[in-house]
C-alpha cells in the first residue's frame, strides 16, 4: 500500500535527501523545506521504499500537497 507524504506547511522546497528507490525507515528525513527561512525537515511517516518524488528543489508548495509516495 502506498503511502503519500504530503507538505504540512506553505514553502519552498530547499533540498531532496533521497532518491526514487531509496529505502525508508520511519522518521527518515526525506526533503527539506523551507519557509520564513527557516529549514523543515520532512520525515517519513513509515518505513518502504520511495517510489515517487513529486517535487525539486526550488518548486513552491502548499500545505496538503503531496511531495513524495512511499510503497
Amino acid at each position: 500500500m502506498a503511502t503519500e507524504v504530503e507538505s504540512e506547511i506553505t514553502g519552498t522546497v530547499f533540498q531532496l535527501s533521497l532518491a526514487v528507490g531509496a529505502s525508508v525507515s520511519e522518521g527518515d528525513e526525506l526533503l527539506v523545506l523551507e519557509s520564513m527561512k527557516m529549514e523543515i525537515p520532512v520525515e517519513a511517516p513509515c518505513a518502504g521504499t520511495v517510489t515517487e518524488i513529486r517535487v525539486r528543489p526550488g518548486d513552491g508548495v502548499e500545505e496538503g500537497d503531496v511531495l513524495a509516495v512511499i510503497g
